[in-house]
């Protein structure tokens, strides 16, 4: 039985069967006792026990997430759904990815492109990416892969000073195990990531729907079936193998980083 299944049987979205498998939206009653039958669990007591639970689970959201207070400029829902995958591939084109951007870094976006009508704003951008950033670290990491197109790393965002110390910090990152960074480098020539950045989510090991986020000018894209999000799936799969290796990719940014010392 397959999410794909599951989520035509309920006439739901894949997505909407991925969100209450990881436990990131609250399960109605008579969906609990759909998939029940579906999954041929007949035993009452069994039943009225999850049924139990899920009330219990809806209880407990009363209290929301850190990123429900309402001082989050944009991307809540993102945020909540990265906070709950496992693992997130990402494609860049012209940014370092937010999970490894520096503080220093983020404001010098800010400035240049400021969606934020003041410094509060700003810092409030800062401190929500710190807090999405400790999802890298800890018991249960988020595994992360990272494809940086060459450009990002050498766009002087912030100036020499701030992409050095930017550039250092993704070699700093690139050690730890559950972080995988790879430079697509324009010697690559053509490749399947140019209609822009995205990322995949995905929430178990096993066949679940992937999920493909993008943003596109203030708004965002979510494809949530399966045979879109595969189509992502082989064009990241591509931007991997045209790729330098993370060892090559990690000697290439301390070359970058070198280069701007001088």
């Amino acid at each position: 039985m397959t999410q794909q299944q599951a989520a035509e049987y309920l006439s739901a979205t894949a997505t909407k069967v991925v969100k209450m498998e990881s436990g990131w939206v609250p399960i109605r009653d008579p969906d609990i006792r759909a998939l029940c039958q579906l999954y041929g669990v007949t035993d009452d007591q069994v039943v009225a026990g999850l049924l139990d639970i899920a009330k219990t689970d809806r209880e407990r959201r009363k209290v929301k997430g850190w990123w429900d207070n309402g001082l989050v400029p944009g991307g809540v829902d993102y945020i909540a759904m990265e906070d709950g995958a496992l693992r997130n591939r990402q494609w860049q084109v012209a940014l370092i990815p937010g999970l490894f951007q520096t503080a220093e870094y983020i404001r010098a976006m800010g400035v240049a492109d400021l969606p934020w009508d003041d410094i509060d704003q700003l810092e409030a951008v800062v401190e929500a990416r710190a807090r999405r950033q400790r999802r890298l670290h800890g018991d249960n990491p988020l595994l992360m892969h990272a494809v940086i197109w060459e450009a990002a790393l050498r766009q002087l965002i912030g100036g020499p000073d701030v992409m050095r110390r930017q550039l250092n910090h993704l070699c700093e990152l690139s050690e730890l195990p559950n972080i995988h960074i790879q430079v697509l480098p324009f010697r690559a020539g053509g490749h399947s990531g140019v209609g822009g950045p995205f990322n995949i989510l995905s929430f178990s090991e096993d066949k679940a729907v992937d999920v493909v986020h993008m943003d596109a000018s203030r708004s965002e894209i979510w494809i949530e079936d399966a045979e879109r999000s595969a189509v992502f799936v082989g064009m990241f799969n591509s931007l991997v193998t045209s790729s330098l290796s993370p060892h090559d990719s990690v000697q290439l940014m301390q070359s970058i980083a070198k280069g701007m010392s001088e």
